[in-house]
């Protein structure tokens, strides 16, 4: 029974209130750790050491010194990967052959890639004319922008939250991140990795906790937070979009989504087969950027709706470190109650339910945990509320579709603009219809690829802001001119 305390200024220190909470094995809804709450003093302990080391040590490091820390960091979590690796799977309940392959090393990629991006964007600079005939020089710095608040999800805890800690840290920022509740440990091992990693205390620091009268609501409204990003549901960017606005800060948001596969009837079928599996499926379901609507030329409709049926029910449902596995539990009982009831909403609103729809028998101490079935449908309009809401499982609707216009139109007939993918071998319409739909990433013939060099983020309501690359380090950053008048 692991107890996991906060992270604040180079060391664990449990709540002041004595408050703690219990983490769970979604596998198994045992209890596998007893986690620290952090309120209002935790809070404040943690935005006066970030503001401590802003002035200090951290403020005052020469960026090679510090780019070579930060890869000490990566180098850090390679060399403990099986702890991270176990901390993760405990926590989420996903198998290790998808942690192993895309989380922790994702995680540690982070620190380096960001670290060396930063060491190589420009800045500007301007000659100007004035009426003396000597001139002026305008030339642009970048500085931190200051004590960054992350606010960090539980579907890939380690990857998400380091996806803003490495561009902040990079950008010479603090930060205070607030883990989910649901998955506090990598979090909580990365101080220990800062540490031997010789990050100088109040460079990085967690506070767990909960949103509301807890550890998140009292972060994201902390007058000594400078900007703040977060990736979770677009019901908790719009209240933390409120809490900031008394203090003017500056905010980073990957929201919800619902996200459209299109498919045409010229495609590789293996491939968008196997891409369309694992952007519905991996993770249970749980990636904001998976796929929830399929939309499929009619030509190739049964043929394809059959081979995504067979492949959806050949996936092994099981523990997170058996080889055999390929996809593990929801992360919560609150979250299983909420998908199964979209299970029955479907066939209460007359969907074909073409396979899936319930919970598995699983053996042992697995038939308590959070499992539900892989699950497609068919057959439901447009108007319908498994097709308009995001439901964040291993499920999706499949439609027919007949002409460009026609599935452009479905496809963008959405509140949510984060991610959709496109299925074609013809390059002059992968190009149009890419063009066309309302996302902030569009993939051809993959899914989940990604080049942290290029912009990410949502349209709509899925969010506020791009980051990677150099559009992180305009978040992370304040960039100012001097005029020198010569």
């Amino acid at each position: 029974m692991q107890e996991i305390k906060h992270f604040i200024n180079g060391e664990f220190v449990g709540s002041v209130s004595g408050k703690t909470f219990a983490n769970i094995n979604p596998a198994t809804n045992q209890q596998i750790g007893v986690v620290h709450e952090g309120g209002q003093p935790e809070v404040d302990q943690a935005v006066a050491a970030a503001r401590a080391a802003l002035k200090g040590p951290w403020g005052k490091m020469p960026l090679a010194e510090r780019m070579a820390l930060l890869h000490k960091v990566a180098d850090g979590i390679n060399a403990r990967f099986d702890e991270f690796l176990e901390a993760e799977c405990m926590d989420t309940g996903k198998p290790k052959s998808l942690a192993s392959h895309i989380d922790i090393p994702r995680g540690a990629a982070n620190f380096k890639v960001f670290a060396d991006a930063y060491k190589s964007v420009p800045t500007e600079s301007f000659m100007l004319d004035t009426p003396d005939g000597k001139g002026a020089l305008n030339y642009s710095v970048r500085k931190p922008k200051g004590v960054i608040a992350v606010v960090s999800p539980w579907n890939l805890p380690l990857l998400l939250m380091t996806w803003k800690v490495g561009p902040a840290l990079a950008c010479g920022n603090t930060v205070i991140v607030k883990p989910s509740e649901e998955t506090p440990r990598t979090a909580t091992l990365l101080g220990e990795v800062m540490n031997d990693a010789g990050i100088p205390p109040g460079v990085f620091n967690v506070v767990h906790g909960f949103g509301p009268d807890s550890a998140g609501a009292f972060l994201t409204s902390h007058p000594g937070i400078d900007g703040i990003t977060f990736t979770g549901e677009t019901r908790t960017g719009a209240a933390i979009i409120k809490a900031s606005a008394d203090h003017i800060r500056h905010v980073s948001f990957e929201l919800g989504g619902k996200n459209p596969a299109v498919v045409f009837a010229d495609c590789d079928m293996d491939k968008a087969i196997e891409g369309t599996m694992r952007s519905v499926f991996a993770n249970c379901g749980q990636v904001c950027l998976g796929t929830e609507r399929v939309y499929v030329e009619r030509p190739i409709f049964d043929e394809f709706l059959a081979r995504l049926k067979d492949a959806a029910e050949g996936m092994q449902l099981g523990a997170w470190d058996d080889e055999c596995t390929s996809m593990g539990p929801l992360i919560s009982k609150e979250h299983k109650e909420k998908v199964l009831s979209y299970y029955t909403k479907a066939v209460e609103e007359g969907a074909n339910v073409i396979t899936g729809g319930g919970t598995p028998d699983m053996p042992g101490a697995l038939a308590d945990g959070n499992w539900v079935q892989p699950t497609i449908w068919t057959g439901l309009p447009e108007t319908a509320a498994i097709v308009k809401e995001e439901i964040f499982g291993p499920c999706c609707h499949v439609q027919p579709f007949d002409s460009e216009d026609e599935v452009i139109e479905m496809a963008n007939d959405t509140q949510y603009g984060l991610a959709a993918a496109v299925w074609t071998e013809n390059t002059s319409r992968a190009h149009r219809v890419a063009a066309q739909l309302d996302a902030g990433i569009v993939w051809v013939n993959s899914w989940f690829l990604r080049d942290l060099r290029t912009p990410f983020g949502g349209m709509k309501n899925s969010g506020i802001g791009r980051e990677g690359g150099v559009h992180s380090l305009e978040f992370y950053t304040e960039l100012k001119n001097i005029c020198v008048k010569l």
